[in-house]
């Protein structure tokens, strides 16, 4: 399995390799090896395993956790294909306001870590688009918030062609700026915290 760290700080792209016959295919979506060697740590222990299903032109997020509690995500793709992205809203870090984007799709299982504090979003590219996350802590609607994946201060690259499809909070979320003076974006001190106790030396 290859891997590349993307352009925010401790988030990583994950590459496997497939093995196609005449049966299909095989593939392996998380390797603990290849995960501890990109990343300095385990994969944290997984306190839920969630999906959802996305028409085409959907997009969800930018969702994220402060810390403590923080959530990290193990993200990919089983069926049809998505626009994965990660935007560093951790005050303090080298790339905060950084953004990157992976293509995840049932094919490839490509995958994505993202460590606490990390917001997530994906644009569904087709029908019945499956996205898989691993999480370390169970999903608190509390705990949850989100910033606007339209802010022009983060500046992402949302597929054209088709108008986006958001849920009502989604549609909602302040800006970066607005989140930042409500104290409501995670600090990176705090979130690496989180993180070294996933066995981060």
């Amino acid at each position: 399995m290859r891997h590349r760290e993307l352009a925010v700080t401790g988030a990583f792209e994950f590459v496997p390799e497939t093995f196609p016959d005449d049966r299909g295919a095989f593939v392996s979506t998380f390797q603990e090896a290849a995960f501890a060697e990109a990343v300095g740590h385990p994969l944290f222990p997984v306190a839920q395993a969630s999906q959802s299903t996305s028409k085409r032109g959907v997009v969800r997020g930018v969702h994220y956790t402060l810390a403590p509690p923080g959530t990290a995500k193990y993200v990919y793709c089983t069926r049809g294909r998505a626009l994965d992205m990660v935007v560093d809203l951790r005050v303090g870090s080298p790339t905060f306001g950084r953004w990157d984007q992976v293509e995840l799709a049932g094919d490839t299982c490509r995958s994505v870590y993202l460590p606490p504090g990390v917001g997530h979003a994906f644009a569904a590219l087709d029908d019945d688009t499956v996205v898989c996350y691993l999480l370390s802590r169970e999903y608190r609607k509390k705990n949850e918030l989100a910033v606007s994946v339209f802010d022009a201060e983060i500046g992402l690259r949302l597929p054209s062609g088709r108008d986006p499809i958001l849920s009502e909070r989604d549609m909602l979320a302040p800006t970066v700026s607005g989140a930042a003076e409500r104290g409501m974006l995670p600090r990176y001190e705090a979130c690496l915290a989180v993180e070294k106790g996933f066995g981060r030396p």
